[in-house]
């Protein structure tokens, strides 16, 4: 190197290690976000994974009344927890029903089994977590399915939610990889 060092190089004439990037953080407000449609249900994504290095996910649903939810499964990859922001949602866990009200939260762990739907007269919205976030990517599959041309079929659902370590409740629950 010729000439004189500056303040930001070592003498030793060594590069000074680059300063490390600044978080980014995320701010989505009303109305922002990716926007899928599932049925009766609108999810809004908030947090992809994008800004948190894949940890957490995050969705807003707004579930129309009298809405069945998805079949009683089990995830083998991720915690999913629900916070009940307005209306009520059923959450049906093995043999037992919780009406969840706003307020409550519902934190489901691997292998768990679990489902909700919205049994009453007036929408449901809730807010959901996904930990770490690969099932942001499940629901944009699923609206990719039911958007596509051909029926969507309970093996073709049942093919997606095993791409995800998502399994229906009553199949054997996955043991340790």
């Amino acid at each position: 190197m010729n000439g004189t060092p500056n303040a930001d190089t070592p003498a030793t004439g060594s590069a000074a290690p680059a300063a490390p990037a600044a978080p980014i953080v995320s701010v989505v407000g009303p109305g922002e976000g990716e926007t899928v449609l599932l049925g009766t249900t609108r999810m809004r994504i908030l947090e992809d994974g994008g800004t948190t290095g894949h940890r957490l996910g995050i969705a807003e649903s707004v579930i129309a009344p009298h809405t069945p939810g998805p079949p009683q499964h089990r995830h083998a990859g991720h915690d999913e927890g629900f916070y009940i922001v307005s209306g009520s949602v059923r959450f049906t866990v093995g043999d037992e029903q919780h009406d969840a009200v706003p307020g409550t939260l519902v934190v489901v762990p691997p292998g768990a089994p679990h489902t909700f739907a919205n049994v009453r007269d007036e929408p449901a919205v809730m807010l959901s977590t996904f930990t770490p976030d690969p099932y942001v990517r499940y629901f944009r599959e699923l609206r990719d399915l039911h958007a596509g041309s051909e029926a969507v079929t309970p093996e073709a659902q049942l093919r997606l939610m095993h791409r995800y370590a998502t399994e229906p409740a009553d199949a054997p629950a996955p043991g340790p990889s």
